[in-house]
């Protein structure tokens, strides 16, 4: 065992010792003087406690203290009834601090018991009963802070424990404070009590006992029971102090008598009206006037000393606010991180934090992760971290998606409500407010939720706030995933690749390919919504191909080639026969008669009229795919697809462009439209 826990031992058995063993008085006047020592010990170390939590164990002084006490006063009755001797101490407070007088001793032990059992501990009951309920009323908001904190990154995960525990730590302390509050009553009740049992027992004794007479009995026992009441009350008002102090302390960041004396001496206005009005008291009135002036001139001393020092503290304040203004201005890591940009934000309004909280319910955040899943098993590339925090500046129900910082989307929800949709055969309306799908931008009526089963039963489409928004983020990510691909991430994919195929990769990089110029291919292939997880084929592809070419664009069509198996499931599933749309093979030739080559790449040259009619003649073949509600697809020759995408991209972004070479021969296709411009153009 350790020697403190041998202490606190040792302390508690001496208690049920002096319950049970009658002690001799130089022992009783050793317990004593430790029972003083230990209040006063308790009480300057409350004082200067600097968080409630310092004394966290202080419910179970109280306990171990009362017993103690308590102990102390059986033993002391035992003496002072059988021997009329309780030892040095007892009697010193009876004939010292009661003044050697029954009356006098009686009068200032009274008062003791009043002040201890009326004043200190009736309030700090009341303070302890107060803070534990409000404690316990808090923790909520506070966890919901913790988690806010937590969510926008201002805190770590080992802070968000650390502030979790301290927060139930406060809550466990408070509610045992109003509870062992209760010990420090009893003692004081328990002491009345035990003193008048010792004056009646005291007198019995004399007079039977001792052949006393009643005056002299009652003279050397009440004087004795005073004493013993006296020295046994004294450490319990210095622990009765101490649990008010502690219950009643606000301060977490100074000791206890610092705060006090700057609160109570801090402002010279009201020490300088002080001064004055004692001062006046002593001239005008039959008051002491050396007493008086002089303690007004004191204080007026003191007012223009605080003064003094509270401009000086200005100035420093002033200075120290400059220079740290001035050393944050010198330090360029503080400038940097001000630099940074998340790559992708989620910010919404107050009334859309429900649902990213996730003590309220909210799954925003776990929606949020099988985002990043999704699009990882669907794309084969990592997402950035996706930063959700809330914005006052936004409508309650309104949130702005942004990518690098810029503002890409937003949408709006209505909280406790559904959206439906008619998927496009259902013919019976329902009520609701009308507005827009923020994904797609397809007409919706917002719904209650009494009206979600009969919308579902009619065929609508039905989905709540949280899934809108994961849907809308999702379809957001997917349109700028190819952008958000950096070099860094695309090193990292290399290195995933590296570890089973090392032959490879060291083939590959840097020695043909830089990582930059695979970081392009990879994009080229997520902005048509091509998964590059299939990296082994990608990057075998790139490395048959990059010693005939280092053209960025040319490789990806190389590589979307090798991955036709991919490309014919995603835009021809199940080999069955698909609608598309042809290129008429002189627009292919006007095409290509218009490619310049230039040492940063390859751009097309096409006048304006010329892409017009193109534009045109893409729309009216679109629409009829379009109208078989089909999507719609463009078929071109393996050397054109890149080029008519690029050109096209930029009017329907949503096109779909493939070559011959990227389907498979079990795929069957149907032509229902060709896009040409007239003789003259093509000529």
């Amino acid at each position: 065992m350790k020697k403190a826990d041998i202490g606190v031992a040792l302390y508690i058995l001496a208690a049920f010792v002096m319950f049970i063993v009658t002690i001799p008085s130089w022992m009783l006047d050793i317990f004593l003087a430790i029972n003083i020592a230990v209040a006063f010990t308790i009480m300057f170390t409350v004082m200067f406690s600097k968080e409630v939590l310092d004394m966290s164990y202080f419910p179970t002084m109280l306990l171990f203290t009362t017993i103690f006490r308590i102990a102390l006063n059986v033993s002391s009755t035992k003496l002072i009834l059988t021997t009329g001797d309780p030892g040095n101490v007892v009697e010193t407070f009876g004939e010292y601090v009661g003044g050697g007088d029954l009356i006098v001793g009686a009068i200032v032990f009274i008062i003791l018991i009043l002040i201890q059992f009326m004043v200190i501990n009736k309030g700090s009951e009341r303070v302890a009963e107060v803070t534990a309920r409000f404690t316990l009323d808090a923790m909520p908001g506070k966890q919901m802070a913790i988690d806010a904190d937590l969510n926008t990154g201002a805190i770590t995960d080992a802070e968000a424990k650390k502030r979790r525990d301290k927060i139930q730590e406060e809550a466990s302390f408070f509610g045992s404070m109003d509870g062992a509050v209760k010990y420090v009553k009893g003692d004081a009740t328990a002491g009345l009590i035990i003193t008048a049992v010792n004056i009646i027992g005291g007198i019995a004794m004399g007079m039977l006992r001792q052949n006393m007479d009643i005056s002299a009995a009652l003279q050397k026992y009440t004087i004795l029971t005073i004493g013993d009441g006296l020295v046994s009350q004294i450490p319990s008002l210095l622990i009765s102090l101490s649990t008010g102090v502690l219950v009643t302390k606000g301060s977490k960041d100074a000791d206890f008598g610092t705060v006090l004396v700057s609160q109570l001496f801090g402002i010279p206005k009201a020490l300088y009206i002080v001064g004055g009005v004692i001062a006046f008291l002593g001239i005008v009135t039959p008051l002491n006037p050396i007493i008086f002036i002089t303690l007004g001139v004191v204080f007026i001393v003191v007012a223009r000393v605080m003064q003094g020092t509270i401009e000086t503290a200005g100035i420093e304040e002033e200075a120290n606010e400059e220079e740290v203004a001035a050393e944050e201005i010198r330090q360029p890591e503080n400038v940097n991180s001000l630099l940074q940009v998340d790559p992708i934000e989620l910010e919404f309004g107050y009334g859309i934090i429900p649902l990213a909280d996730v003590n309220q319910g909210g799954d925003l955040l776990d929606r949020v992760v099988m985002i990043r899943r999704q699009i990882a098993l669907e794309l084969g590339t990592v997402v950035p971290i996706i930063r959700l925090r809330d914005n006052i500046q936004l409508n309650p129900n309104q949130y702005i998606i942004k990518i690098k910082g810029i503002q890409v989307s937003e949408g709006e929800i209505l909280f406790d409500h559904y959206m439906a949709m008619n998927p496009g055969y259902v013919e019976e309306e329902i009520t609701g407010i009308p507005t827009f799908e923020p994904s797609f931008h397809l007409p919706a009526i917002w719904i209650s939720e009494s009206q979600r089963e009969r919308a579902e039963s009619m065929g609508y489409t039905v989905v709540d706030p949280p899934s809108i928004i994961a849907t809308h983020l999702t379809q957001v990510i997917r349109e700028h995933i190819a952008e958000l691909l950096s070099r860094q991430d695309t090193q990292n994919l290399i290195n995933n690749i590296k570890e089973p195929n090392p032959t490879l990769i060291e083939e590959l990089v840097p020695k043909m390919l830089g990582v930059g110029e695979i970081q392009k291919v990879l994009q080229n292939l997520l902005n048509e919504g091509i998964s590059i997880r299939d990296l082994l084929t990608i990057f075998e592809t790139l490395a048959d191909y990059a010693t005939t070419t280092r053209d960025t664009d040319i490789l990806t069509e190389y590589v979307r080639q090798a991955l036709k198996r991919a490309i014919s499931s995603k835009f021809f599933p199940n080999n069955e026969t698909t609608s598309v749309i042809t290129l008429d093979p002189m627009l292919e030739q006007k095409i290509m008669g218009s490619v310049k080559q230039t040492e940063t790449g390859a751009y097309l040259n096409l006048d304006p009229d010329t892409t017009k009619m193109i534009m045109k003649s893409v729309e009216s073949e679109s629409k009829k795919l379009e109208d078989m509600g089909r999507s719609v697809i463009v078929i071109t020759s393996p050397i054109v697809r890149i080029y008519f995408k690029r050109l096209t991209e930029e009017y329907y972004k949503d096109l779909i462009v493939v070559s011959y070479n990227e389907v498979e021969s079990s795929v069957e296709l149907q032509s229902v439209g060709m896009i040409s411009i007239n003789d003259n153009l093509a000529g």
